[in-house]
């Protein structure tokens, strides 16, 4: 990506209003998922315990996984490489690659497809919405997401399924 790309991307969403929406989404979705998490992990502590363990050790096993990916790649965010602003704003410089949040939502995703298969769909349309505004909204680049989706993805698929 260039910065030429990289701002005819955003400049959709540098008016107000736009810029709001698109912020309004990321924060919705992103809560969305945080609040999700929980509730499954509440719902298998008093209907499927058996399930709970599981639940809990695959998403925090990969998200330590992921953390120190992150600092080791520790990539320029866009805004930060183009020196230009973000229309969600961050304050972080480093750490794009993969995407923490796109990473979570999809190992949410895939513990939800573990648990309550059904429940999982939404989930995961959430996660490629909440993908692309994290790219329309500068902070990740498209690889960013994919990378952060396929490990969630992958892992889950492993830790839930396989193992």
């Amino acid at each position: 990506m260039t910065k030429e790309s990289y701002e005819r991307l955003i400049k959709r969403f540098e008016n107000g209003k736009a810029a709001a929406a698109l912020n309004a989404l990321d924060k919705t979705l992103t809560a969305l998922v945080y609040v999700s998490y929980p509730s499954l992990l509440f719902y298998l502590f008093l209907f499927s315990r058996e399930k709970l363990l599981k639940s809990v050790l695959v998403p925090a096993i990969m998200l330590i996984f992921v953390s120190a990916l992150r600092k080791i790649i520790d990539r320029p965010r866009p805004y930060y490489a183009f020196n230009v602003k973000p229309v969600i704003k961050k304050e972080k410089t480093g750490e794009s690659m993969p995407s923490r949040h796109i990473f979570s939502v999809f190992m949410i995703a895939l513990t939800f497809l573990y648990c309550i298969p059904v429940l999982s769909i939404p989930m995961l349309l959430v996660g490629v919405i909440l993908a692309a505004v994290r790219v329309l909204g500068g902070v990740h680049y498209p690889s960013d997401v994919l990378v952060g989706a396929a490990i969630g993805i992958i892992s889950g698929i492993i830790g839930f399924f396989v193992i």
